[in-house]
Order: C-alpha cells, then sequence, then structure tokens
C-alpha cells in the first residue's frame, strides 16, 4: 500500500502548540516558595513560573493576562478581579539600631507623634497620611525610604515581609501597634467558574489535601480511584455460611449409615423398646 493509498490518519498534535502551564506573580515581600514546592509535588508535568512584580503592576498583570493569578495586596481594585484573603502581617517601624524605640519590643502609634514619618509612594498600608511628622518629599519606593531611614533622616512603617526583605546590618524593627496592617490575597481574573489550574492552587494555598482538593487534577485521580480492579487474593464471602461451613473442622454426618444425626436420628446404639 504506498502512501497515498492510506487512510487518512487522526491529525498529530500540534509541536508548536505550548504545553500547559500556570504563571504565578506575586508582590514583594511574599514568598510563595512553599506553595510552589507543593504544587512541584502535585503537579509535576505542570510548569510554575513565577513573575515578580510591584504592587503597581500586580493588577495590571491579571486583567492583561500576564499571569493566572497572583499574590497581592488587599484591596483589590475593580470588581473585575476575584479574590480570597489569605493572611494579615503585623505592621512595624523601622529603626536604627541606636535608635531610643530599640529598646522597647513594640511601639504605638502615639509614640511617633514627634518622629519624621516617612511615607513612599509605593506604600501598601493603605493610609493617607502615616502618625508622626510628615517629610517634605514621599520617596519613590520603600527601597529608597528604607536608605533614608539608614541615613538618619525619618522612620517607616511597612509590613514586618517588607522589613524583612530590606533588612539592614545598622536598622532593626519594631512591632507598631494601634495602625493599619496589610493583607495578603491570592487574585484572578472574574469568572463564573474558576479555571482549572487556578482552582488546583486555591487548594494548595487553602491547605486543602490531595484527595480533597477540587479542579482537574482532582477529577482525573476521581476517575482512576473509581477504575481501580478489585483486590486479588481471598474470594469474597456470599450470604450466610451453610451447615456444612458452621460445622467446618467436624466430620460431617453420614446419610444412612450408623453415624449420629444432626437432629435426632439414629445413634449408633439401638433404641430399647418399651
Amino acid at each position: 500500500m504506498t502512501g497515498s493509498d492510506a487512510s487518512p490518519s487522526a491529525p498529530s498534535p500540534d509541536p508548536s502548540a505550548d504545553p500547559p502551564s500556570f504563571r504565578l506573580a506575586y508582590v514583594p515581600g511574599v514568598t510563595p516558595s512553599k506553595w510552589v514546592r507543593i504544587w512541584n509535588e502535585r503537579l509535576p508535568d505542570v510548569p510554575l513560573a513565577l513573575h515578580a512584580v510591584t504592587p503597581a503592576e500586580a493588577f495590571g498583570a491579571l486583567r492583561e493576562g500576564a499571569a493566572d493569578a497572583g499574590l497581592v495586596r488587599l484591596p483589590v481594585d475593580g470588581d473585575d478581579l476575584s479574590a480570597i484573603p489569605l493572611y494579615t502581617e503585623t505592621t512595624v517601624v523601622v529603626i536604627p539600631k541606636d535608635h531610643l524605640f530599640a529598646e522597647v519590643e513594640q511601639v504605638s502609634a502615639e509614640d511617633l507623634a514627634d518622629e519624621l514619618v516617612l511615607h513612599p509612594l509605593d506604600d501598601t498600608l493603605g493610609w493617607e497620611r502615616p502618625p508622626g511628622r510628615p517629610a517634605f518629599e514621599r520617596p519613590a519606593t520603600t527601597a529608597d525610604a528604607v536608605e533614608l531611614v539608614a541615613a538618619g533622616v525619618g522612620l517607616l512603617a511597612v509590613p514586618q515581609s517588607l522589613a524583612r526583605l530590606h533588612h539592614r546590618k545598622d536598622l532593626t524593627y519594631r512591632t507598631l501597634d494601634g495602625v493599619p496592617q496589610s493583607r495578603v490575597a491570592l487574585s484572578w481574573p472574574a469568572a463564573d467558574e474558576a479555571p482549572d489550574l487556578v482552582e488546583e492552587f486555591i487548594g494548595i494555598v487553602r491547605g486543602r489535601t490531595v484527595n480533597s482538593t477540587r479542579g482537574r487534577r482532582a477529577e482525573e485521580r476521581k476517575g482512576q480511584k473509581e477504575q481501580k480492579p478489585a483486590k486479588s487474593g481471598k474470594p469474597a464471602k456470599s450470604g450466610k455460611p451453610g451447615a456444612d461451613s458452621r460445622t467446618s473442622g467436624r466430620p460431617a454426618a453420614r446419610k444412612g449409615g450408623t453415624g449420629g444425626s444432626a437432629r435426632g436420628g439414629r445413634s449408633g446404639k439401638p433404641r430399647r423398646r418399651s
């Protein structure tokens, strides 16, 4: 049979088609490593690509399709994005190590009344004006504000994760009470139903087990479980055991012989006549 005589076969997969993947954006201070590890264990055939974005870029990346989901800071700016809160961060004040506040464990908003407190343009705490005295100019970024604190220009209130991210040997931080706190959330483009891979990641960040995780992979695992053949080995028991099985281990009574019957049959001895 020549190639022209052969019946048409099913179309082969497009080699140029990209394999399924999951793109996760995340803002500074958020560490997705634990969730990425679980993802790689549960879905080893679906690569997870991380995209570091600024808070100002995060929601645009979701709207423009540059990421499937994002670890962002609330609030979400619009009804076209869905979000589930994950955790709330402690707010701290970043100070020089030789500052008076370094002698205490925590500071209140009132304690900052006489301090110059920096308010960077990428602030994540959502307040219009931090406590304390405002600086003449607002630093462009949190990183710039940290540099100013190190130079002795002022103090800075940030979520604790950002204080750790911008750690310097000459700076420290203390818990700050009576101020707003930053909430971290998982966000994705709004839809009637979350895409399968987004649903998988939702299950991971919410701590669902493999068996309780919803989504395409969970359905595949369920189907595999239902198709699993029954275990071979001991035959299954059917109904109640019969009389012979109840007396297993004992010799069965012989019919018509000299052996005793189970119910009032003849015994080996002849009966006496009265």
